[in-house]
C-alpha cells in the first residue's frame, strides 16, 4: 500500500511510513517503508511506541481496496513474460521463467525489463530478486539498499545466504532467534548450516531439517499459479458508515438477488459462501460457510449468509464496504435421486424466483424486488 500511496501522494517519499488503524495507540502496524525500517519500525509494533521511536512518522489508515488494484496491474504485468506466475503477499509476485530464454533473454534481463516495465506503465518502484528457487530469490529481493536487480548466480546460494542474520530465514521468527543467540550464540545463518542435527533439533524440532536445507539455499518449492476457481461475486461500496442492522441486511439481501440471478442464468448451484465487511476504520472481517446441499435460490441463500452477517458484523463501528460471493459451484445432476430431498416450499421458491426472472428480463433488473432489499 505505501508503494503505490506514494504513486498519487509524492511528499510521501523518502519519508519513514507506516501504515496502522488509527485512533489507538496499541493498534499494530500492519505494514513499514524502509526509511521507517532504519528508524527501528518494524511490522507488528504497536503505533505509540512507533511514534516515540520516529516522531515524523507518516501513519496511514489501511486501503485494501487501493492495495488490491495495485496487486492487480502488477498481475497483469508480471502474466505477459510467463504464464507460471504466483501472487505472494501484497505487492511480492514469484515468477517461473524457465525456457523463455528466446523470448526475454537471460533471467536477469527479463527482471531489468519486468522492472523497466512497471516502472513506467505503472510509477512502481521496487527491487527484484533473481535466483534458482523461491526462498533465495525473495530474500535477494529483500536485502538490497536500493532500488534495484540483484541476482544470485546457480551455485552460489550457500554463499549468499551465509553472511546473513538468521532472521532472514523462513521459520525463524524473534523468539527462534533470542534462543539461537541465548543457547547457542547463533546470530548468522552460516553458523545454523555447520549446525549438528541435534542441536538444531533442540531449537527447531521436527523442521530441523527443513531449516537446515534453507540455510545452505535449498528450497524445493515449486512456483503455484494462482488458482482460477469458479466464482460468483457482487459488492458494494455505502454511501456513508451503516451501523443499522436493517439496512445492512437489506443491501445484503440485493447483493444475494444479483449474485442468485447470475447462477440461475448459468443454471449452477452453490454449495460454498462468504461475506466481507469493511468498517470505516479499515478494518475488514471475514466469514464463510456452506449449504448441506446446493442452491441458487435467493431465500436458501440468505438464510445461511443473513447468519454469517450476525457472526461478523458485532463492533460498535460503521460499515462502509460489503461484498458476497459464491464457490463451489456445480450443474444440477440431471439424473433423478431414488430418494430425494423434499425441502418445504422448494417447489414454489423455485417457481417465484423463476416468474421474477422472467419481470427483470423483459422489463430491467429494478423492475420488480423483495421489499426487505429496497
Amino acid at each position: 500500500q505505501i508503494t503505490v500511496e506514494r504513486v498519487g501522494r509524492p511528499e510521501l517519499r523518502d519519508r519513514p511510513v507506516a501504515v496502522a488503524p488509527p485512533h489507538s495507540d496499541r493498534a499494530p502496524i500492519l505494514a513499514v517503508s524502509s526509511e521507517a525500517r532504519r528508524e527501528g519500525i518494524f511490522k507488528g509494533m504497536y503505533l505509540g511506541n512507533a511514534m516515540k521511536f520516529c516522531p515524523d512518522l507518516v501513519v496511514l489508515p489501511p486501503n485494501p481496496g487501493l492495495t488490491e488494484k495495485g496487486c492487480t496491474l502488477l498481475a497483469r504485468t508480471v502474466a505477459r513474460y510467463t504464464p507460471i506466475w504466483e501472487p505472494s503477499r501484497p505487492g511480492h509476485v514469484y515468477m517461473d521463467i524457465t525456457g523463455t530464454e528466446r523470448l526475454w533473454g537471460r533471467a536477469k534481463d527479463t527482471a531489468c525489463r519486468i522492472r523497466r516495465e512497471i516502472r513506467s506503465s505503472l510509477s512502481l518502484n521496487g527491487t527484484v530478486g533473481v535466483a534458482g528457487n523461491k526462498m533465495v530469490s525473495s530474500i535477494a529481493s529483500r536485502v538490497m539498499s536500493s532500488e534495484g536487480v540483484l541476482d544470485v548466480d546457480h551455485g552460489r546460494e550457500s554463499a549468499f545466504m551465509a553472511p546473513l542474520k538468521v532472521d532472514f530465514l523462513p521459520g525463524v521468527g524473534h523468539v527462534r532467534q533470542r534462543l539461537l543467540l541465548e543457547e547457542l550464540n547463533i546470530s548468522l545463518v552460516r553458523e545454523i548450516a555447520v549446525l549438528d542435527m541435534g542441536n538444531l533439533k533442540m531449537i527447531f524440532g521436527r523442521q530441523a531439517w527443513i531449516v537446515h536445507q534453507r540455510a545452505i539455499g535449498i528450497d524445493p518449492t515449486p512456483v503455484h499459479p494462482p488458482a482460477a476457481e469458479p466464482m460468483v461475486s457482487e459488492a458494494i461500496s455505502l454511501p456513508g458508515d451503516e451501523n443499522d442492522d436493517h439496512r445492512l441486511l437489506g443491501f445484503l439481501y440485493s447483493l444475494i438477488e444479483k449474485c442468485s440471478r447470475r447462477l440461475r442464468a448459468r443454471g449452477l448451484m452453490a454449495r460454498g459462501v462468504g461475506l466481507t465487511l469493511r468498517y470505516s476504520d479499515q478494518i475488514e472481517v471475514t466469514r464463510r460457510g456452506g449449504l448441506s446441499h446446493g442452491s441458487n435460490l435467493d431465500p436458501d441463500l440468505y438464510a445461511v449468509l443473513e447468519g454469517l452477517f450476525f457472526k461478523a458484523c458485532q463492533r460498535r463501528m460503521g460499515v462502509r464496504y460489503m461484498r458476497v460471493w459464491f464457490r463451489d459451484l456445480s450443474a444440477p445432476s440431471s439424473q433423478l435421486s431414488l430418494f430425494p430431498v423434499i425441502r418445504p416450499g422448494g417447489e414454489k421458491k423455485a417457481l417465484l424466483n423463476r416468474a421474477l426472472d422472467c419481470i427483470r428480463e423483459r422489463h430491467g433488473d429494478e423492475a420488480i424486488g423483495y421489499g426487505r432489499a429496497a
